[in-house]
């Protein structure tokens, strides 16, 4: 067993209160009661965000524990059961298996864990969104450690000054790429500009210490048909050679636009809210951030800090809110609902193969009078 201590955040979708908007109270205490019960964590915290419930442990048994991911499992499994009595909406949508098999990656929940030994003091924030993709980091992820408008340590923290290194995956491809900022700035940018494919994996400093990690499981890529959006985590360290947490948290005062919101189909803007204002009602959404601050000791879970209750992000959620008034003005047409190649999956291409016989050669002749004779 390891003297580091490991800080793992393991999310599901497994029924929704009411609808797609929040988790019911009985869920919530099943997982307390089963990870309760447990002796391999240090600690742990259940809280949600929209209609997933978010487990967050701390354990010295390493990243990938097959233990750690099979209690992660029977929690969620449990938590079904209850969902499925209360007929909650898509009770177990996220489990995708029947049975365990050794790591809930590929399963359906996401994950996002990392290892290291605990600091002095070790200030860490655990981002949890709903109504969106794993993509959605992207941009905070580059504000916090590559852009220097955004982290003035960049620029007068020597411990900062070198920059970090990106590891970035490729979703279609199962491929992953490292980038070394800033010297690679631009590069990295080709590919995270594009967050429906690429996605931030890990941050890491120049001296090798793991600073971020973010869940990048696409359910439907792992069930080949649309089942529910991802709402990713994404866990991120702080202070002394790393953001200062006001950093790590300045990147959602402007609310990027991010893929997801109704039947993940559409694209809105991303709002920092409290765990109070964390339930997506408007068209399902729009997709929310909630931001827990923990600070570790010996493993414990000090906390949590529920950062976006503070009202200077106020004027980040009336600027969602514009935004959100905007783009629902565009229906069906896009930007508002996705592209085409992200359309594919969602159940849009459903409707389309009903309808590809009806499409003929552009240049073949159609008589107008005979096609309204028989409608």
């Amino acid at each position: 067993m390891s003297n580091k201590v490991t800080l793992t955040v393991i999310k599901a979708d497994i029924g929704g209160f009411v609808g797609h908007s929040s988790v019911h109270p009985k869920v919530m205490e099943k997982a307390q009661e089963v990870l309760a019960e447990s002796d391999l964590l240090v600690d742990f915290h259940v809280t949600h965000v929209g209609d997933d419930i978010n487990l967050i442990m701390t354990h010295r048994h390493g990243t990938d524990s097959e233990e750690i991911h099979k209690l992660a499992w029977d929690t969620l499994v449990a938590c079904t059961e209850i969902a499925k009595e209360l007929k909650l909406y898509g009770a177990g949508q996220d489990l995708l298996a029947d049975a365990f098999s050794g790591n809930v990656k590929g399963m359906g929940p996401g994950v996002a864990e990392m290892e290291f030994e605990e600091r002095k003091s070790e200030p860490v924030i655990v981002f949890m969104a709903d109504k969106t993709e794993p993509g959605a980091w992207n941009y905070p992820l580059y504000k916090m450690f590559a852009d220097p408008f955004n982290t003035i340590g960049l620029v007068i923290d020597p411990k900062m000054h070198d920059g970090f290194f990106f590891e970035v995956h490729d979703l279609i491809e199962n491929k992953k790429v490292l980038f070394s900022t800033p010297e690679e700035l631009y590069d990295l940018l080709v590919f995270i500009g594009a967050p429906g494919r690429y996605c931030i994996k890990s941050v890491y400093s120049k001296q090798g210490e793991i600073a971020a990690t973010s869940s990048t499981q696409r359910l439907n890529l792992m069930a080949g048909r649309y089942v529910g959006k991802d709402d990713p985590v994404c866990i991120v360290r702080c202070q002394s050679g790393l953001p200062a947490v006001g950093e790590a948290l300045e990147p959602f005062a402007n609310p990027h636009l991010v893929s997801g919101w109704m039947r993940g189909s559409h694209s809105g803007p991303l709002m920092p809210v409290s765990l109070q204002e964390c339930n997506p009602t408007r068209f399902d959404g729009p997709p929310r951030v909630v931001a827990l601050g923990f600070q570790l000791a010996e493993g414990k879970l000090i906390g949590p800090q529920d950062f976006f209750a503070d009202p200077s992000y106020d004027e980040a959620r009336k600027m969602a809110n514009k935004i959100a008034n905007y783009l629902r003005q565009l229906g069906p047409f896009e930007p508002h609902r996705l592209h085409l190649d992200e359309m594919e999956y969602t159940t849009l291409p459903q409707v389309s193969k009903k309808l590809k016989d009806r499409f003929i050669d552009a240049d073949a002749p159609i008589n107008i009078k005979e096609v309204a004779a028989t409608k």
